[in-house]
């Protein structure tokens, strides 16, 4: 706990940024919890929360949601308690309507503008009903509750909130195969030189390795962990070198040299010369060590290939290969292909691993299952910043390569603007610009740019085949005078709903492949590249955890894939490498990026791992904001938070899931009346007089009671499955090893 109270003091303790919202509200510690000590922030473990004035009590159980309205607007009955100071308990039921504002990071939703629709006492006296409705509305918090954001998703009725599947590209990318030591060099088609100052070398830009070639005897040189390699063809053959090009020792002293400075001259030999898989255009790479080993997986035909970081499987009655790329299923007879397109093909032993495997977090990537279906929710939240206009315009600045140039997008009347690493979008005479995930508009491609208070229909009817695609998961709303509310979802970040018949899953990139764009200005040293986003050739893995995907593993390169790892800065002439790390198993990012999805260049002091993730942000409006901070561990969140009134709080979540913390379990019936559950699943209802009578089976089902218990469970089941799992036992190999 020491642990994460400092990390959370660190993060309440950053710099504001320009992303606004709503304030918070405080909430008093739920009934019969202990509160925290003078110097602490109060306590919230969920609920029932508790609210006091001049002497009266009020008691909130969990909301009990009715609608999520583009996962914006919610509706919901709340059961409450309310003591009248010297007075009696009284029971009731009450209709809200609130907007949200969800803070995807701390995976927590805060309530605001909280309306009141109606209240109900089913057995207080009529004459009394008046003064105590207005009791209650007067002790309603307007705003700022904070709320799990798996609490809600599991509340949710899913049926009400269809998924909106995307038409993605799911042709199998080029797959190699070795179970030997292996990397995969991947360079986006012809290699892009860059001439290094001082020396007769040039580095491959466009590349995932440390790639140079020397002049003036035309070899290539590869850095790659413990050593060098060299070749006369990027194809190969590729070969161990302990002699290198003089001008190595003479490489510029800056940050983009640092590492290859590092290994001049050449180490030692050290372990096995790993194999080189050359390919000019995204691919996958498949690595064991050694043979197939299998581990079976029980009351399943499933046995998954262990000695693997790949999601790999091997069905024992088909004989087919299961492989898990970017969200996205292939199939095939060998693992050394050829590969075809499966997630609409798979055998259902796929929904039946259980959540205790080694291997259950691929059950996000299985149409029907309640995982895939979370995913599908999660990933259709909008995140929401209220954003100040006047401070986001003026940091806005848009560099073309010489004069702005335009391309139509396909099946619409739009066009885009290539020779920039920004997404601005014309729009008959007016110019559109997605920015960090904000619109703004101009009436030049040069600007002035001033935010936008809407955006026009025809943006997002953009198809998934353009480069700009992501920016259609950007919309602005309610603008005022000062602010307007800016919402993203994941397809923003490049990810995207996948529809099937049993129902929808997410992936990774749309499956097209966007060629980067290059330019060479006349008499300038430096060639100019700009890479999109890949689908593929980036080990792109989803976290259930996180709601999101890592990219990035070692056979890949230290720098992920390509289009995400070298850009040019026209501020400063030179290419840079990313500092940021992001793995399946963990990463930083605590230097200067460049994000490709979003055209972001910025510092960020985010990071997170396969246990956890930590970070802060801020959300404001006017002088009014809410700061979080979070720590994200295997055992749930903390999340703590701060208002401009001076209120805080810790929101705990993951432990429990989603049960909620209340006396015997409170619920609101569609009736308007209280119901409760007791630990053996018996129902009773509440009468008056602090009395219970049971209820009849049919009359809960009526009130969609079990339903609502059963969300619940179903929250806890899916916290307990996002932990991450010891490694399962090794098993014996099927089938003799590998298949040819």
């Amino acid at each position: 706990m020491r642990v994460i109270a400092t990390v959370l003091a660190f993060a309440l303790t950053a710099d504001p940024l320009v992303v606004l919202g709503q304030s918070a509200q405080p909430a008093a510690p739920a009934q019969g919890a202990a509160p925290a000590g003078p110097a602490g922030p109060m306590q919230d473990a969920g609920w029932p929360r508790q609210f006091t004035k001049e002497g009266a009590v009020l008691v909130a159980y969990q909301p009990q949601i009715t609608d999520w309205k583009n996962y914006k607007d919610l509706t919901a009955r709340v059961a409450f308690s309310l003591t009248p100071a010297g007075g009696k308990q009284i029971l009731g039921v009450a209709d809200l309507e609130a907007d949200t504002i969800v803070d995807h990071d701390a995976r927590t939703v805060f309530l605001r503008d909280i309306d009141v629709k109606s209240v109900r006492f089913p057995s207080l006296d009529p004459s009394a009903v008046e003064a105590t409705e207005k009791l209650f509305k007067s002790m309603v918090p307007t705003g700022g509750e904070p709320i799990s954001l798996d609490r809600l998703i599991a509340d949710a009725q899913r049926a009400k909130v269809p998924a909106q599947p995307v038409p993605v590209k799911n042709d199998p990318p080029p797959i190699f195969y070795s179970t030997k030591p292996a990397i995969m060099l991947l360079v986006e088609g012809d290699p892009v030189l860059s001439p290094i100052e001082g020396t007769n070398l040039q580095s491959v830009v466009n590349t995932n390795w440390d790639l140079f070639l020397d002049k003036s005897t035309k070899d290539y040189y590869l850095l790659l962990d413990k050593g060098w390699m060299t070749a006369k063809e990027l194809k190969g053959p590729w070969a161990p070198t302990f002699k290198l090009p003089p001008d190595m020792s003479k490489l510029p002293a800056d940050n983009n040299w640092d590492p290859v400075k590092k290994m001049v001259p050449p180490p030692a030999p050290s372990g096995v010369v790993p194999q080189v898989f050359y390919t000019n255009a995204p691919a996958e790479l498949i690595l064991l060590k050694g043979d197939p080993v299998y581990t079976g997986i029980p009351k399943t035909a499933l046995l998954y290939v262990a000695n693997t970081d790949n999601d790999l499987f091997l069905h024992n009655v088909e004989r087919n290969y299961y492989l898990l790329l970017s969200g996205r299923w292939f199939r095939s007879a060998s693992l050394e292909g050829p590969w075809m397109y499966a997630t609409d093909k798979l055998p259902p032993d796929f929904s039946k691993i259980p959540p205790t495997s080694p291997k259950a977090r691929v059950m996000a990537s299985v149409p029907g299952t309640q995982e895939a279906a979370d995913a599908v929710m999660l990933a259709q939240i909008p995140q929401t910043a209220i954003v100040n206009k006047a401070q986001a315009e003026a940091q806005v600045k848009v560099t073309y390569d010489g004069a702005p140039q335009f391309k139509p997008i396909e099946q619409t009347s739009l066009q885009y603007a290539t020779n920039t690493q920004d997404k601005v979008v014309k729009v008959g005479d007016l110019y559109y610009l997605c920015f960090q995930g904000v619109w703004f508009m101009s009436t030049s491609p040069n600007g002035p740019w001033k935010t936008a208070d809407s955006v026009p229909k025809e943006i997002y009817s953009i198809p998934p085949s353009s480069p700009v695609y992501n920016v259609t998961y950007v919309t602005q709303t309610n603008p005022t005078s000062t602010t307007v509310e800016s919402s993203t979802t994941a397809g923003y970040f490049g990810m995207f709903v996948v529809g099937f018949a049993l129902g929808a899953t997410l992936c990774y990139g749309s499956g097209y492949y966007y060629p980067p764009y290059m330019y060479y200005p006349p008499g300038y040293g430096y060639p100019i590249y700009r890479p999109y986003p890949t689908t593929y050739g980036a080990a792109a893995v989803y976290n259930p955890r996180t709601g999101g995907y890592a990219v990035g593993r070692a056979a890949y390169g230290p720098y992920g894939a390509a289009g995400g790892s070298a850009w040019y800065n026209p501020s400063t002439g030179r290419y840079g490498r990313s500092a940021s790390v992001q793995t399946p198993y963990g990463g930083r990012s605590s230097a200067s990026t460049y994000n490709p999805w979003t055209g972001t260049y910025g510092r960020t002091n985010q990071g997170h791992n396969a246990y956890g993730q930590w970070g802060s942000s801020v959300a404001s409006r006017g002088d009014q904001w809410v700061q979080t901070g979070h720590v994200t561990t295997r055992n749930g969140t903390t999340a703590g938070y701060r208002t401009s009134t001076g209120q805080s709080g810790v929101v705990r979540s993951g432990d429990n899931g989603t049960v909620v913390k209340g006396p015997n379990g409170t619920y609101a019936g569609n009736d308007g009346n209280v119901y409760r559950r007791d630990s053996s699943g018996n129902w009773s209802e509440y009468s008056g007089n602090g009395q219970w009578n049971a209820a009849d089976r049919s009359q809960v089902q009526s009130q969609g009671l079990d339903s609502a218990a059963a969300s619940r469970q179903r929250g806890q089941t899916q916290t307990q499955r996002n932990q991450p799992r010891a490694t399962s036992r090794p098993a014996p190999r099927a089938g003799g090893g590998r298949r040819r």
